[in-house]
């Protein structure tokens, strides 16, 4: 019905893929020509995914050729910064860099978040995988995972808490999974963020915690806490005496915590395209895999297609371990 008897684009149809085109082609240029490019972020100044999006703006702002804005929308985990990317017009000026627990995890754990990933984002590019680790704190003698559970049930009556960054997260699944298998009463104790619980660590106001590699890495290096177990497939290039929990005997955590960035829905896919060019470039910077990579991140970038199909498995996967949790949305 699209065609003329001839077998040509009919007027109509071809003015609106014209038009289609150039609002497409309309939305790159402006973002070539000078306007900023918003780079929301979910968690405060300072904080670790605040200083990976400063770095990759200022080398991003050189390959596209716009100034880059790292905004930040803290609270809730990452709730309002996206909400404020599903708020936004999808003309490439406002993008979302975020790990997995705003996109993957916050939606099954909130009854209403005020977004829903899969309709309301796309994913626009991966660059990185990072491992959530236990650690013990400098002032509990443990120095194995084994020991630590030991030093539980003989020094502590049975009973502990496992510090964790935030309420419904990975780290409070992970506890219940220990507590269910090492048939202790171990509990989470959730904190505001990753800084404050390290600092009841390193005062040994709690023994043991359960964050990402890059919150424990200086101070493991240091001496100050004790990293014990990892989440991973594969043991971590910078941990590599210390066992995954797959060794260690815990099923279906073989799937890496991931970094990545998202539009909102309807974003131009020329811009998507030439956003994700712009980003390999920035990666294969060594500079720029030095620093991400001593923070304690898998540096390696993913596109369009291949990043959905991570975003979209662990979910899925961390999807089964909530349901048979028996956790209830808050």
């Amino acid at each position: 019905m699209f065609f003329s008897r001839r077998g040509v684009l009919s007027r109509g149809v071809r003015s609106a893929v014209a038009l289609a085109a150039f609002t497409a082609f309309s939305g790159l240029a402006q973002a070539q020509g000078g306007t900023p490019i918003r780079l929301l972020v979910g968690f405060p100044a300072g904080a670790g995914t605040d200083a990976i999006a400063r770095m990759l703006g200022e080398k991003l702002k050189d390959e596209l050729g716009v100034p880059i804005v790292v905004e930040n929308r803290a609270g809730a985990g990452g709730q309002i910064a996206a909400q404020a990317l599903k708020a936004s017009p999808a003309d490439g000026h406002t993008l979302l860099l975020s790990h997995d627990h705003t996109i993957s995890i916050l939606p099954q754990v909130v009854k209403n978040p005020g977004f829903n990933p899969a309709t309301d984002f796309v994913p626009v590019a991966g660059f990185a995988t990072f491992a959530n680790v236990l650690a013990v704190s400098g002032g509990t003698p443990a120095k194995t995972f084994d020991e630590y559970l030991k030093w539980v049930k003989t020094q502590k009556g049975g009973k502990d808490t496992i510090g964790i960054p935030a309420p419904a997260s990975i780290p409070e699944f992970l506890v219940k999974m220990i507590a269910e298998k090492s048939k202790l009463d171990i509990q989470s104790a959730p904190y505001r963020g990753s800084a404050p619980m390290t600092a009841d660590m390193l005062g040994n106001q709690i023994s043991a915690g359960i964050a990402s590699v890059p919150d424990f890495i200086e101070n493991h290096r240091a001496g100050k806490v004790r990293i014990v177990a990892t989440i991973g497939a594969r043991r971590q290039v910078l941990l590599p005496q210390v066992p995954t929990f797959t060794e260690l005997g815990f099923a279906n955590l073989n799937d890496l915590p991931y970094y990545g960035v998202f539009a909102p829905v309807g974003t131009p896919q020329a811009f998507i395209d030439r956003f994700g060019t712009a980003l390999q470039k920035v990666l294969a910077m060594p500079d720029v895999r030095d620093k991400l990579t001593n923070m304690g991140l898998s540096v390696g970038y993913e596109p369009q297609g291949q990043f959905s199909g991570r975003v979209r498995t662990y979910t899925q996967s961390w999807e089964r371990i909530i349901q048979a949790s028996g956790f209830k949305a808050l």
